[in-house]
C-alpha cells in the first residue's frame, strides 16, 4: 500500500496561485526528476516488511530473552525424572586421634591412631506416594505451557515490528508531503510579493501567504519529530535503522472471513488460551504432588565401606563392611503442613480455572475488537480516499473561481490546506489498514513465521527439550555454554 504524495498533484496546484508556465515545467520536471531517482532507489534497496519481520524474529531481545526462559523451564523435566533414579553419595574421612585404655588389670594401653573412612552409598526410592510421577507431569505441563507463552510472546514481537515498520513508513509519507506543501508554499509566497508588487493584490494576501508558510514549516517539524521517533523504535524492535522502506500490504488472505469465525479460532488456536488451558492442568497436578506427602516412603539402601585405625580397642587394624537395608517411613502428623499444602493446591486450581475463563473471554473480546477494527479500516480508507478526490476537485474549482476574480489567494490556500489534510488521513488510515489485519491475524493466534511464510528457519522449543529431557549428567548446556 503506497502512502505516497504524488507530485503532479502538487504541480496543478501550484498552477492555481497564478504560477507562470515555464516556472511549473521547471518545478514539476526538476521535483519529477527526483522523485524518479527516489523511487529508482527504492527499487534497488528498498526492504520488505517480510524481511523487517525475519530480522525482529531472530535478533529481537525481548523474544530471544523469552526463548531462554523457555530453555531453562526445559531442565524442570529432567529434574523431575531425577526421582526414579538412585541417589549416589561417596564419603571420605581420617584425621588423628590419641587413645588411653584401662585393662582390667589396671594396666594401661596408649596408642596414637590415624583412622581413615572410605565409603559409598547408593540409594534407591521404591515408593513416595506417586510423587516423582506426579512432579514430572508438572513439569511436562509446565514445558507446554511455557510453549504457548514463547508463542504469545513471539506474535507481541511481530506485532510490534510491524507497527514500527508502517509508523515509519506512514511518517515518511508525511514528511515528503509536508516538504512538497512547504515548497509550494515558498513558491507561492514568492509569486505574492511579486503580485503585490505589481499592485494585483494587497499586503493581506502577502501575510496570509507567510502565515500559512509558518503553519507548513510547524507541519513539517512535527512530521520530521515523528518520523525520528519511529525510526528509534524501528530499531528497538527490528535491530537496525530503517532506510527505504517497501509499501506495505495487509494479510487479508490469512484472515477468517466472518467474526464467528475469528472468535472460534480465538478460542481454539490462542497462544493465551492454550498456555491457560495447560496452566489449568498444572495446577491439578499440583494437587497430588501435595498428597503424596500423606502416603509412607519406602526406599532402598546399599552401602560399602572400608576404615583403618578406627577401633579404639586397639583390637582391629581394618573393616570392611558391605549392606543392604530396606526402610518404610509413614507419615503419621506433622503439625498440619501436608492437609494444608493440599488445600492451598485445590484452591490455586480453582484461581486457574477462573484464569482460564478470564483469558478465553479476554481473547474473544480482543476477536471482535480486531475484526471490527479491521473491518473499520477499509472503510476509513475507502471514506479517506473518496476526501482527498473531493478535495482534489474542491481545488481545481477553487482554483478557476480564483482565476476569475471570485476567490482570493487565501481561499486557494485554504483549499490547498483541506488537500494536505485529506492526505494525512488517508495516509494513517492506510497505516492503520495494514496494523488491523496483523492484529487480527495475532488474534486468532495465527501470527508465526509459518503462517506469514517467512524466509526463516521457525524456533523449534522441542529442540531443546529433548537434548536435556534424558540427561543423566553434564553442565554444560546444548549451546556449549
Amino acid at each position: 500500500m503506497d502512502f505516497r504524495v504524488t507530485v503532479g498533484q502538487m504541480v496543478r496546484q501550484a498552477r492555481s496561485v497564478g504560477l507562470d508556465k515555464e516556472r511549473v515545467l521547471r518545478w514539476g520536471v526538476g521535483t519529477c526528476l527526483a522523485a524518479a531517482i527516489g523511487l529508482f532507489s527504492v527499487a534497488a534497496r528498498a526492504e520488505t516488511i517480510p524481511e523487517a519481520l525475519v530480522k525482529a524474529y531472530q535478533s529481537n531481545p525481548q523474544l530471544n530473552a523469552e526463548r531462554a526462559r523457555q530453555r531453562a523451564t526445559d531442565e524442570n523435566v529432567p529434574q523431575a525424572l531425577a526421582g526414579y533414579r538412585p541417589q549416589i553419595i561417596a564419603s571420605l574421612s581420617a584425621g588423628m586421634q590419641a587413645v588411653r585404655n584401662l585393662l582390667p588389670d589396671n594396666s594401661i594401653q596408649t596408642a596414637s591412631l590415624k583412622p581413615w573412612t572410605i565409603g559409598v552409598t547408593v540409594t534407591q526410592t521404591l515408593f513416595n506416594g506417586f510423587k516423582t510421577a506426579n512432579s514430572v507431569r508438572v513439569a511436562e505441563l509446565q514445558v507446554q505451557s511455557g510453549r504457548e507463552a514463547l508463542r504469545n510472546v513471539g506474535q507481541g514481537v511481530l506485532l510490534d515490528a510491524v507497527t514500527a515498520y508502517t509508523n515509519v513508513l506512514a511518517n515518511q509519507a508525511l514528511v515528503e508531503a509536508q516538504r512538497a506543501n512547504v515548497a509550494f508554499l515558498r513558491e507561492t509566497l514568492g509569486i505574492t510579493q511579486r503580485r503585490l508588487s505589481a499592485g494585483d493584490v494587497t499586503p493581506t494576501d502577502t501575510a496570509q501567504a507567510e502565515a500559512r508558510l509558518s503553519r507548513g514549516l510547524s507541519d513539517l517539524n512535527a512530521a520530521e519529530v515523528n518520523l525520528a521517533v519511529s525510526e528509534a523504535t524501528y530499531a528497538q524492535v527490528i535491530g537496525n535503522s530503517p532506510a527505504r522502506l517497501s509499501p506495505a500490504e495487509p494479510v487479508d488472505r490469512l484472515l477468517p472471513h466472518s467474526q464467528d469465525e475469528a472468535i472460534a479460532l480465538a478460542f481454539k488456536g490462542h497462544p493465551a488460551v492454550v498456555a491457560a488451558g495447560f496452566d489449568v492442568d498444572v495446577a491439578s497436578t499440583t494437587i497430588h504432588v501435595a498428597e503424596s506427602s500423606l502416603y509412607p516412603t519406602i526406599t532402598l539402601q546399599g552401602s560399602a565401606s572400608r576404615s583403618g585405625e578406627s577401633d579404639l580397642t586397639l583390637g582391629t587394624k581394618r573393616t570392611d563392611q558391605v549392606g543392604v537395608a530396606g526402610q518404610i517411613t509413614a507419615p503419621i502428623y506433622d503439625g498440619g503442613t501436608t492437609a494444608s499444602q493440599t488445600r492451598q493446591a485445590k484452591e490455586l486450581a480453582a484461581q486457574s480455572r477462573l484464569v482460564l475463563d478470564q483469558v478465553r473471554n479476554q481473547s474473544r473480546t480482543a476477536a471482535v475488537g480486531a475484526w471490527v477494527a479491521n473491518e473499520g479500516s477499509k472503510i476509513a480508507v475507502s471514506a479517506s480516499k473518496s476526501e482527498v478526490r473531493a478535495a482534489t476537485v474542491a481545488l481545481q474549482g477553487v482554483r478557476r473561481e480564483a482565476e476569475g476574480g471570485q476567490r482570493t489567494t487565501v481561499d486557494v490556500l485554504n483549499s490547498q490546506q483541506d488537500l494536505i489534510s485529506a492526505k494525512a488521513r488517508l495516509i494513517g488510515a492506510q497505516r492503520d489498514r495494514v496494523i488491523a489485519s496483523y492484529t487480527l491475524l495475532s488474534a486468532i493466534g495465527g501470527l508465526d513465521v509459518r503462517t506469514l511464510g517467512l524466509n526463516t528457519p521457525d524456533y523449534l522449543p522441542e529442540v531443546h527439550y529433548h537434548q536435556v529431557r534424558d540427561a543423566w549428567h553434564g553442565l554444560r548446556t546444548p549451546s556449549g555454554q
